[in-house]
């Protein structure tokens, strides 16, 4: 006779605590402390800020990277940077972090809501498309957990109105579609460095772009709307302090090294977990085979049919804590 369930007085299945996060070894408290030393602790007299650009942005397979304070301002300039104006409509999931849609707020704009894919809870193209309105003028898609959104339609369909596309890459660390990067794929793409993501500083951000033009615009409006290489007191946008410090810079170089591993070994976990839990009633693991190459699995999610399993999903994830 099998024993009752945890949640009813049997045994727990693991009572071992799961790894912490971050993962972290001296070579990160050096690599801080070497900058404190320094005494060159900002990026407009350091090195390292443009370092981390550098290597991030290769990583990821795009031509230029601007370091920000967070993942929210990097997707508010994104939007300066791409024109948007005040009345604008940005279309956007509505299933994702509250910044996607109130980045476009703070832009001055109007966040339109279309629909997820039920299948891999990335925007749907066709919801996309079906929201498009004279007064749109980009679309944010969101590479929910990791999981690739569908580009190649949603970049065609921006592309037949004139829309730019902004990808939300704060969970797609490492990720790629079809063998490109996430991030590296619309006309701008942004990542959050907070202290839950894949890869972090406890907070800090990135936009990455393939336009020297975009990359110039959003240089200048992180660092107070000056223009590189000009007079530091003309201001050619109306921009603030954005600046990503030396200190996150540094950590992020050290933490950047473990991406590559991590993020592999994430995405066999993944299929492996796709595998086994896809053979249980009432369990359906979100579709992959859509074009990601990499999976980041920042979050990993899959379906629960409550009337497969006769409870609801609050008494399933209770059980499963």
């Amino acid at each position: 006779m099998s024993s009752p369930l945890a949640i009813h007085g049997g045994p727990k299945l693991r009572n071992a605590p799961f790894h912490a996060w971050p993962v972290w070894d001296e070579s990160d408290v050096e690599a801080v402390a070497s900058v404190v030393r320094s005494g060159v602790w900002g990026r407009l007299s350091g090195d390292r800020v443009a370092a981390f650009e550098k290597q991030f942005a290769t990583a990821q397979g795009a031509a230029y990277c601007v370091a920000v304070v967070n993942g929210a301002a990097a997707l508010r300039l994104a939007l300066l940077a791409v024109d948007v104006q005040a009345g604008d409509e940005v279309i956007v999931p509505p299933y994702t972090f509250l910044a996607t849609a109130s980045s476009v707020i703070e832009a001055n704009a109007i966040p339109i809501f279309a629909d997820i894919d039920p299948d891999t809870y990335c925007l749907d193209p066709d919801a996309f498309e079906a929201a498009i309105t004279p007064r749109t003028r980009a679309v944010i898609p969101v590479h929910l957990g990791g999981q690739a959104a569908a580009m190649d339609r949603i970049v065609a369909i921006a592309a037949a109105h004139g829309l730019a596309v902004i990808e939300d890459a704060a969970h797609a660390h490492g990720a790629s579609y079809k063998e490109r990067g996430l991030g590296s794929i619309g006309d701008i793409g942004c990542f959050s460095f907070q202290s839950s993501k894949n890869l972090n500083s406890g907070e800090g951000g990135a936009i990455l772009t393939n336009s020297e033009e975009l990359e110039d615009r959003c240089q200048a409006l992180q660092n107070c709307g000056h223009r590189r290489g000009g007079n530091r007191h003309e201001h050619a946008f109306l921009g603030g302090n954005y600046r990503l410090s030396e200190l996150q810079a540094a950590l992020l170089l050290s933490q950047l090294a473990r991406l590559k591993p991590q993020t592999e070994r994430r995405n066999a976990n993944g299929i492996y977990l796709n595998g086994r839990l896809g053979q249980i009633s009432g369990i359906r693991p979100l579709v992959r085979g859509r074009g990601e190459t990499l999976h980041s699995y920042h979050l990993y999610a899959f379906r629960f049919d409550t009337d497969a399993w006769g409870i609801p999903r609050s008494r399933f994830t209770e059980a499963m804590q």
